[in-house]
């Protein structure tokens, strides 16, 4: 599949079924215009559709980058005046990655800033470039990270250092957000093969297994510790009458047995 929007390119690989997503406007760095946004979460749905017609999952992780070697400048400045109109379901991008039942890797070059910090945020993994510039600029517009930048980066890091970044306006360099724990891991030249070695690991394992995983971890930043264990007890027992369970536990008790992860 390979499918062109005006703002993004949405490929699936069927055969590994990871999906990619790249935000594709390379004369303003991939800022994210209202288009942007709205281009980003169909790229989404488009690639969630590819389970319709599938014996179980197909889509098993995606990959969300930025052409030309730029994840995302941040918010389009040029629409400011009109962002109190623009407060429909596909704006709020950033909730539509949190909540998506599938593994979304963030491979993260050049300028990752302000409005294209938080969509990383909000990604499952951040894997980035050593000289990658993250950052939080919007104080030096009178403003602050307005969807849940210092929220998202006070629980990956600290809450000094999602103070730090949002009051001072500094960037940091992909090998720095790694020391400080908001990015998962660093790269230099071999981040494109880094990261699609990732997410095809990712979605080389039972899929159902998975989401429950990002599930599971969702839960754990938003609940108390007894409601999350509670919570996780429930889906075990769903995947443990899964067809996948069947076959990892016969793959376990049978050498020379290769699975077959269909997500059932």
């Amino acid at each position: 599949m390979h499918e062109t929007l005006e703002t993004t390119v949405v490929e699936f690989d069927a055969e590994t079924g990871v999906g990619h997503v790249t935000l594709d406007r390379p004369e303003s760095l991939n800022a994210l215009s209202r288009q942007l946004r709205t281009d980003l979460v169909e790229s989404l749905r488009l690639l969630e559709a590819q389970n319709d017609d599938a014996e179980g999952v197909a889509l098993r992780a995606v990959v969300l980058d930025g052409a030309d070697g730029n994840f995302c400048a941040g918010a389009d400045v040029t629409e400011f005046s009109d962002e109190s109109s623009a407060g429909t379901a596909e704006r709020d991008h950033f909730r539509f990655l949190r909540e998506f039942p599938v593994p979304i890797v963030a491979k993260i070059g050049g300028y990752c800033l302000g409005g294209g910090l938080e969509t990383a945020l909000s990604c499952d993994f951040r894997i980035a470039h050593e000289e990658a510039r993250l950052g939080f600029p919007e104080v030096d517009l009178g403003l602050f990270p307005g969807a849940g930048g210092v929220q998202l980066l006070s629980r990956l890091a600290t809450p000094s250092v999602a103070m730090e970044l949002a009051m001072t306006g500094e960037h940091v360099s992909g090998e720095r957000a790694a020391e400080l724990g908001f990015v998962d891991r660093v790269y230099g030249d071999d981040l494109d093969d880094a990261v699609d070695e990732f997410a095809e690991t990712i979605a080389s394992k039972p899929p159902l297994a998975i989401q429950a995983i990002k599930d599971a971890a969702r839960t754990a930043a938003h609940t108390g510790l007894e409601e999350g264990i509670a919570a996780d007890q429930t889906r075990f027992e769903v995947l443990l009458a899964s067809e996948d369970h069947a076959e990892g536990a016969r793959a376990f008790a049978e050498d020379e047995y290769q699975p077959e992860f269909l997500g059932r």
